[in-house]
């Protein structure tokens, strides 16, 4: 996987996404929103918004600035942001998810859906996504993982040459992510009613914004 292969197959992808994956990855994405909005009026970065499916179910006191890679994605997010959202939506920009152009400490928190088996290096994509959230705020990353089933595991290896083409691995497995001092991984939960996707659910470090709650002022866009 790399930054050119990701950027044609999503160049393909951006007419027919929302037909195709977006009542796939409904119940996930809703399932990611709702968490976040139990805090309103955070700061959010959304990371891999692609067309925006999920923008329009954000509290409305957020903020939410959306990234990704994909231009022809991100105009589809555009006209959603216009056409369907309440001022939510701070900013949409083309960005790459290893090389963030934002401060540290600028979002409240960090959300990643569908996103985590898409980068071509998943250990700076998260490694970024903590950088740029306030100590003590929450990442979120809802991803498939390769199954624990033996046979389904040989599968999804087995497809893994066909990741350029589809525009993500099949078989990144949970162990990928990190789970280390510093950053709590407070919960693995089935993010559809199968279990095919989860949601990965951090802390990033100490909670120090428990002294001043109020989201951070907003940084670059």
């Amino acid at each position: 996987m790399d930054l050119a292969s990701i950027r044609n197959v999503y160049r393909r992808y951006a007419n027919h996404y929302d037909r195709v994956f977006g009542p796939v990855f409904a119940q996930g994405r809703q399932f990611a929103v709702d968490v976040l909005n139990q805090r309103p009026g955070q700061r959010i970065l959304e990371v891999g918004v692609g067309t925006g499916l999920s923008l329009p179910f954000y509290d409305r006191r957020s903020r939410v600035v959306g990234i990704d890679i994909s231009p022809e994605m991100l105009a589809k997010a555009h006209t959603r942001v216009a056409e369907e959202c309440e001022g939510q939506v701070e900013d949409l920009l083309v960005m790459d998810a290893e090389a963030l152009e934002f401060a540290d400490d600028s979002f409240d928190s960090v959300v990643a859906m569908y996103v985590a088996s898409v980068v071509p290096n998943p250990d700076r994509f998260v490694s970024e996504m903590r950088r740029v959230c306030r100590p003590g705020g929450d990442i979120l990353i809802i991803n498939h993982f390769a199954s624990r089933n033996p046979v389904l595991r040989r599968l999804e290896r087995g497809l893994r040459p066909l990741s350029k083409l589809v525009g993500f691995r099949t078989d990144m497995d949970l162990d990928t992510l990190p789970d280390h001092e510093g950053f709590e991984r407070l919960s693995v939960r089935k993010a559809n009613l199968f279990g095919y996707w989860k949601l990965v659910h951090y802390r990033n470090g100490d909670a120090v914004a428990e002294q001043d709650p109020a989201p951070r002022a907003a940084v670059g866009g």
